[in-house]
């Protein structure tokens, strides 16, 4: 009976141990295959968060770059368009004058002529005629104040401004006359265009080079002030560009070394797991 009661217990004992092991054995691999896969999850997030931070990180054009963008080209728009005006109004005249040759001039006599010169169309207005002798050549000629002025009265230095009042304007005129009367004999500088006025000299330049290149000198402050507003924000969006692709590179360089890193450490733990059995 003793040996019949303790066959059946030492039969039974084996396949107990034999079922404890299989269940540590399937135990240690679902908990491999957990580990494995959370890991995979969270490199798989971690990629997607860096992606997202590299879109993120893409330069955009925000609303005040565009705004300044807008205003450098209106700048240079507007430079441009001065540019026309002012070698239309400054420009051109200059290099079209030739009253550059200086000479010395007499004031000889100023007088009064009877006959009124039309002004606009609208009146008639009297006329100071001026002469002056020419100390190079001993030539006389009719003084004018500026380029304009021949161009407008061949023979008058002064014509006073359009209106009705006539004894208005004699006063004025003689009023002219009396204090130029008081320099008869004078030397000063004129200038004299040989070439198509040779019998009219001026005493002051209207259109020198000193004047146009102020004229030119807004111009050219604007042009290069709207110039390099666009090139500042073109700049500075090429900057954040680069520094984002930096950043996703380093970026994707970590994660690389993340990966490779989980990697090697799931093999060595998987090697250690396994040496045991």
């Amino acid at each position: 009976m003793f040996l019949n009661t303790a066959s059946p217990r030492r039969s039974f004992s084996i396949p107990i141990n034999i079922n404890l092991h299989g269940a540590r054995r399937r135990q240690t691999r679902e908990f491999l295959h957990a580990s494995v896969a959370q890991e995979h999850e969270s490199s798989r997030g971690a990629d997607g968060r860096g992606g997202q931070g590299a879109r993120t990180q893409t330069p955009v054009s925000s609303v005040g770059e565009d705004r300044a963008i807008l205003l450098g080209f209106t700048m240079m728009a507007f430079s441009v368009l001065m540019f026309f005006v002012v070698g239309i109004t400054t420009v051109k005249p200059y290099v079209n004058s030739d009253w550059d040759q200086e000479v010395s001039c007499v004031l000889q006599q100023t007088e009064l002529p009877e006959e009124w010169v039309d002004c606009r169309g609208v009146s008639t207005v009297p006329c100071l005629r001026v002469t002056v002798n020419l100390t190079g050549s001993n030539q006389e000629a009719f003084l004018h104040f500026d380029e304009e002025s021949v161009l407008l009265a061949t023979e008058c230095f002064y014509i006073p401004k359009c209106q009705m009042d006539r004894k208005a304007l004699q006063d004025e005129v003689r009023r002219v006359k009396s204090s130029l009367d008081g320099q008869l004999g004078s030397t000063s500088s004129c200038f004299i265009d040989h070439t198509r006025h040779p019998e009219h000299v001026i005493l002051s330049r209207k259109y020198t080079l000193r004047k146009a290149l102020l004229a030119l000198l807004w111009p050219c402050v604007m042009l290069g002030g709207g110039a390099l507003l666009v090139g500042l924000v073109k700049l500075t969006q090429c900057l954040a560009h680069l520094s984002s692709e930096v950043c996703s590179e380093t970026t994707g360089a970590r994660m690389t070394s993340r990966y490779t890193q989980g990697k090697l450490y799931r093999l060595l733990r998987r090697s250690s797991l396994q040496s045991p059995t």
